[in-house]
């Protein structure tokens, strides 16, 4: 595609993402479906053109105030995933000028909001909780993600599937936490592989691998995902559970389940239930209620832990919908406990980073429920044999309390986890 061509369609793909109505990927996506004539490298460098001006935006539109010319233009300059000869082969003579001096400003020089890229309201929760690691997790949120793979126990081995992709041309190595995954260079064709298609791998991160693996799901028994979405962490669990015992899949959205379908189909799992529920109230909760050996709360929350791969998320947010998001973390919560027999293990779990979705959920429920018993994280993680169990959580008398993970610190997704039992 001629450089100025390219350029053009960046401008208007960067132009309908800044409206902020619809999430970034969803918006990537379609946009793909209605230019079907782009190719890979076309693709490639739309998409992460649009992710680094979300991930810079408050430094772009201050560069972008020195500039000419409409400002998505001037936006999707500054964000050009590419060489720039090639972006400068077609900037008039003034936009080259201005794009060397943006170039050439030095992060020192620049306002902490321009270096942090992040909106005011969550800077203090961060570095509140962060202090000196602020910048290292600013750092790590502006590079972007890797690309974690879960190999299906049920149907391969991990050192089978690492050899079976290097074969394939793609370098994997094993997860430093999770016994199930691999972590891939680059973004290859994934869905195009044998190891995918026969449901081998799936991408998931290992964070939300570990997830999986506090729950603890033994051959047997009955098991409850109350918000399953489109089922990463089930399919994980099923696997666990060695495709026995019973393994519901609630969720409010039957969309999202659809989604779990042929993922369910490649897995050669037979033990997976998916039901949509109408609310965390609905009848099939509570004809369950009492029944359930252990239950897994991923509760719908601001998915602030996601912004390496999810950077409109921060502007897509605001406190005041997190303060509202916690009224509904805790009344599901409280529902979910409702399923557990006695001796039951109740997993809640959020992919955000602020202490309102994580901590004073899980202080809160227990406070109100002396019935559930805490339990470490770091205890389970270490029961289990994963590697520096004790790194991996936070809090409590010894630091093991609850699972806390960090871009910057474990290389997944930010992710929380509280872990009790009923008694």
């Amino acid at each position: 595609m001629h450089p100025q061509t390219l350029l053009d369609v960046c401008t208007e793909l960067v132009r309908l993402t800044l409206k902020f109505d619809h999430p970034a990927d969803a918006i990537v996506s379609r946009f793909f479906r209605e230019h079907r004539g782009l190719g890979p490298r076309e693709r490639a460098t739309l998409a992460e053109t649009v992710y680094t001006v979300l991930r810079k935006k408050l430094l772009f539109e201050k560069l972008a105030l020195s500039g000419s010319g409409p400002r998505e233009r001037r936006l999707a300059i500054l964000g050009f995933y590419g060489p720039r000869d090639f972006i400068k082969s077609v900037l008039t003579e003034q936009e080259k000028q201005w794009l060397d001096y943006c170039d050439q400003v030095k992060p020192q020089e620049l306002l902490d909001l321009h270096r942090h890229n992040l909106p005011e309201w969550l800077v203090q929760p961060l570095k509140d909780q962060l202090g000196a690691g602020f910048w290292p997790l600013v750092e790590s949120l502006n590079l972007g993600a890797g690309l974690d793979l879960r190999v299906n126990t049920q149907l391969a081995k991990r050192e089978a599937v690492q050899k079976e992709l290097k074969e394939a041309g793609i370098k994997a190595v094993p997860t430093p936490y999770s016994p199930w995954g691999l972590r891939i260079e680059g973004k290859p064709a994934l869905n195009k592989l044998d190891a995918f298609t026969r449901g081998a791998i799936e991408v998931q991160d290992e964070g939300s691998q570990l997830l999986a693996m506090l729950l603890d799901a033994h051959r047997g028994e009955m098991v409850v995902d109350f918000c399953a979405g489109a089922g990463g962490k089930t399919l994980a669990i099923g696997a666990a559970m060695r495709s026995t015992g019973r393994l519901y899949a609630f969720d409010t959205s039957g969309h999202r389940l659809e989604a779990l379908k042929p993922r369910l189909a490649r897995s050669g799992l037979s033990n997976v239930h998916p039901a949509a529920i109408a609310h965390e109230r609905d009848e099939r909760i509570k004809r369950l209620a009492g029944k359930i050996d252990r239950v897994l709360v991923d509760a719908p929350c601001s998915g602030l832990g996601t912004l390496r791969r999810n950077p409109d998320l921060k502007w897509r947010q605001s406190l005041q919908a997190v303060e509202e998001m916690t009224v509904k973390q805790a009344a599901i919560l409280a529902s979910a406990a409702r399923l557990l027999k006695p001796g039951g293990r109740l997993v809640y779990a959020t992919c955000s980073v602020l202490p309102q979705e994580n901590e004073a959920i899980a202080e809160a429920f227990s406070t109100a429920h002396p019935d559930f018993e805490p339990i470490e994280a770091g205890q389970i993680l270490a029961d289990l044999k994963v590697p520096g169990a004790e790194r991996l959580c936070s809090g409590g008398a010894n630091g093991l309390r609850y699972l806390r993970l960090w871009p910057h610190l474990h290389q997944t997704d930010g992710f929380f986890a509280a872990i009790w039992q009923k008694k």
